[in-house]
């Protein structure tokens, strides 16, 4: 059970995230996906599929390492391993995501939008 309040945790949280950024960049049609090491950016992405990729991914991933925690039990040993893997794929979707914004925010600054 607490795998499940985990996931929806972080699902809640990204999701969270997306919807102010959303609001916040509701002038821009299109947001930055990918850049280049020099900044220059690669692709973009239409606003809301830009900010929704993110938590879409975090959440079936999430949700697939929940199912599997159910139908294949860890190897013998590894049973305290669950909880905190999916605690720390968690939070290293936060921080993409984070960081994902921060560019994005830099990218518009730097262009004048």
């Amino acid at each position: 059970m607490a795998m499940i309040v985990i996931a929806v945790f972080f699902g809640i949280v990204l999701c969270g995230f997306a919807v102010r950024a959303n609001a916040r960049l509701r002038r821009e049609d299109r947001l930055p996906m990918q850049w280049w090491f020099d900044g220059e950016v690669t692709w973009s992405a239409l606003r809301r599929i830009a900010l929704a990729f993110i938590p879409v991914s975090a959440l079936l991933t999430l949700a697939s390492l929940t199912i599997l925690s159910f139908t294949m039990p860890p190897r013998p040993g590894q049973e305290g391993m669950v909880l905190p893997v999916l605690i720390g794929i968690g939070v290293m979707f936060v921080v993409i995501q984070r960081l994902h914004l921060w560019l994005i925010r830099r990218t518009l600054r730097t262009n004048g939008s």
